[in-house]
């Protein structure tokens, strides 16, 4: 058995494990993980597996549960998706091991297409958290929900959006 296959084999264990009460979500990531392992096939059979694979990733994750992670997407084994709606992650991000992408939240390019976040170990992002450019969210840090970050966050750092305030009362 090839090395990739190895490696397509750890993630998908990775990934069912961390998402273990999330069959949408273990979907997601299954789909994906088998549209990688096509991905740089050379061979015409190959080329065309992974393009049947791409276009109905695309169409169902996509299209039907609002879901952007691309295949071309370098994404580490254990991702945790929760509730996956409105996620939406730039191609040219990286997302290292054991992250967890709550609903609602965006990684992606500042100014060029290539100039996003990597998002290392053991980050968790909170709903609607918004991380852009070329930063680095260090091991185990924690971004709060509608956090926007658009610059470096140290290893066990915890960023928070403003706190809400009442503006009028009736």
């Amino acid at each position: 058995m090839s090395a990739a296959r190895d490696r397509l084999r750890a993630a998908l264990q990775a990934d069912r494990a961390a998402n273990a009460r999330y069959p949408k979500s273990r979907f997601v990531l299954g789909w994906l993980r088998r549209c990688q392992r096509w991905q740089g096939s050379r061979r015409p059979l190959g080329r065309a597996i992974y393009l049947a694979h791409a276009a109905g990733y695309k169409l169902v994750t996509e299209w039907i549960m609002g879901i952007e992670i691309p295949p071309t997407t370098r994404v580490e084994p254990g991702l945790r998706l929760r509730h996956g709606i409105g996620v939406v992650v730039n191609p040219a991000t990286v997302i290292g091991r054991n992250v967890m992408l709550r609903h609602g939240v965006t990684l992606g390019n500042r100014r060029t297409p290539h100039d996003c976040p990597v998002i290392e170990d053991d980050v968790e992002l909170g709903v609607g958290a918004v991380v852009i450019g070329a930063i680095t969210v260090g091991r185990g840090a924690r971004i709060g929900p509608y956090a926007v970050v658009v610059k470096d966050v140290p290893a066990g750092g915890v960023v928070r959006s403003p706190r809400s305030e009442l503006v009028t009362e009736s």
